[in-house]
């Protein structure tokens, strides 16, 4: 049955949603852009009970209260709002609504992260090496380091390691995203890389998640819910 699902933020990620809700059984109904965002209400969202936001960090706040109080389900990729959280999570739990949100909704970039856990937890038992973090994205993205970066270090930290984590961000052109982490010694180098071809990836694994959220409550976490999605032929 293909379900209504409400577009919050049509830029590039907004537009490549909707060209692949079909696979994932939505149709969308409703599209709000910066400008229209102000008309958000049960009237506008024309039947969606669902919606996927990536829009901006200074606005992604407001945008998931709003959601949670008409009792949309919502999926967040925007990242940079995260000290907002718990507010949000409030908001979301006493409208008794759902959101799943996340740094990166690539299921490879977040196999990607347990990769690294994994190694960072061999590397913590050897002090003699340290590690970085760098990622290249497009010029126009918000925030650098991206949220994903961040949740590496902080999966890294997680594992036990306490040498020193030396974190890059650059943004040129219209780089999809590139994570490496690396492992450093005076003998060796060990480097770890994630490299995304396309925006299919985020886009896919955001309406993978729009759909184990139908009947749920409460607030998760992407990488949390990951074990219980079905896969699709993109990583």
């Amino acid at each position: 049955m293909s379900l209504p699902l409400a577009i919050i933020g049509h830029g590039k990620m907004g537009r490549l949603i909707e060209y692949l809700a079909p696979e994932h059984g939505f149709h969308v109904v409703a599209r709000f852009t910066r400008a229209s965002i102000a008309l958000l209400s049960i009237e506008t969202l024309a039947g969606a009970s669902t919606a996927v936001e990536f829009t901006a960090p200074s606005a992604a706040p407001e945008n998931l209260r709003r959601l949670a109080a008409l009792g949309v389900r919502t999926v967040c990729g925007t990242t940079g709002w995260y000290e907002h959280l718990p507010q949000v999570r409030d908001a979301v739990e006493s409208s008794g609504s759902a959101l799943v949100f996340g740094p990166n909704f690539s299921v490879g970039a977040n196999l990607f992260s347990q990769i690294v856990a994994h190694a960072a937890s061999l590397f913590s038992r050897h002090l003699e090496y340290e590690a970085w973090g760098w990622e290249i994205h497009h010029s126009a993205k918000k925030d650098a380091p991206s949220g994903t970066l961040k949740n590496l270090a902080e999966e890294i930290r997680a594992a036990g390691f306490s040498s020193p984590v030396s974190l890059a961000a650059n943004r040129a052109g219209s780089h999809t995203g590139t994570h490496e982490i690396g492992f450093d010694s005076s003998a060796d180098t060990i480097t770890l890389r994630h490299t995304a071809r396309t925006r299919d990836a985020y886009a896919h694994g955001a309406l993978l998640a729009a759909r184990w959220l139908q009947s749920k409550t409460g607030v998760f976490e992407f990488r949390q819910i990951l074990p219980q999605l079905g896969g699709t032929n993109t990583s």
